[in-house]
């Protein structure tokens, strides 16, 4: 089972959900598209798995798909 996100934890998540949105709202991710994404993970000094499923989900998945070119 999941352990609750304390509020920095889910503050650090919404963060990197709207940079991410933000990167691929072009349906193209850029080379510094994908670095502010991870710099935005590693901000706290730790990657959580929360943070990386979040990237799978909708990063990675996606460019699987065909909906996201990478640049």
């Amino acid at each position: 089972m999941a352990k609750e996100l304390s509020a920095e934890e889910q503050q650090e998540l919404d963060n990197l959900r709207q940079t991410i949105e933000q990167a691929i709202e072009d349906g193209v991710l850029t080379t510094a598209e994908r670095d502010a994404i991870t710099a935005t993970m590693r901000a706290d000094g730790n990657v959580t798995y929360e943070e990386l499923e979040l990237v799978r989900q909708l990063v990675s998945d996606k460019v699987a798909a065909g909906e996201i070119k990478l640049e």
